[in-house]
């Protein structure tokens, strides 16, 4: 967050960006995975690997990013030399809102797998193509049962 939110204030840190225009952070978003799987074992969570991540807009180039990861680092005395700026080409998927706690979200994801195949399409994992959650809620100040979060599964025409 702190990258993300030094970049919608540069202007008021005196730094202009390129086709810069006010916008809302977006919720924290991650992608999950099992070495060596294709797709989500969820009696195997402790081996889940993950990147979190923030989706910026389109006018945050690398030399911008680097720019706030610097700038975070210095004025929240923080090391944000881990942060990466990545490019995400995800492709034709499937997504449900889930409702509900984390460890509840199989069930969403048994119903869009068979939502899928109804409609045509099978699963798509791959190294690039992964389990992708999109959290809406804040999970540190809502209860459990009222967490809402987009999950989101690459599927590709069945046969194909």
């Amino acid at each position: 967050y702190g990258i993300a939110f030094t970049i919608k204030m540069s202007p008021k840190a005196g730094h202009d960006i390129d086709g810069y225009f006010s916008y809302v952070v977006p919720p924290l978003e991650g992608f999950w995975w099992l070495p060596g799987t294709n797709g989500m074992d969820y009696a195997r969570k402790a081996d889940f690997q993950w990147i979190s991540c923030i989706r910026l807009p389109e006018f945050v180039t690398r030399e911008e990013f680097d720019w706030a990861v610097a700038e975070a680092s210095r004025k929240k005395k923080a090391d944000f030399s881990e942060a990466e700026f990545l490019t995400v080409e995800e492709g034709l998927c499937v997504q449900c809102m889930h409702i509900g706690p984390y460890d509840d979200e199989p069930a969403t994801v048994d119903a869009m797998h068979a939502y899928a195949a109804v409609q045509g399409y099978e699963l798509d994992f791959s190294e690039t193509r992964r389990h992708h959650e999109i959290y809406l809620s804040d999970a540190r100040r809502t209860a459990p049962e009222k967490l809402r979060t987009v999950v989101r599964h690459p599927v590709r025409p069945a046969g194909a």
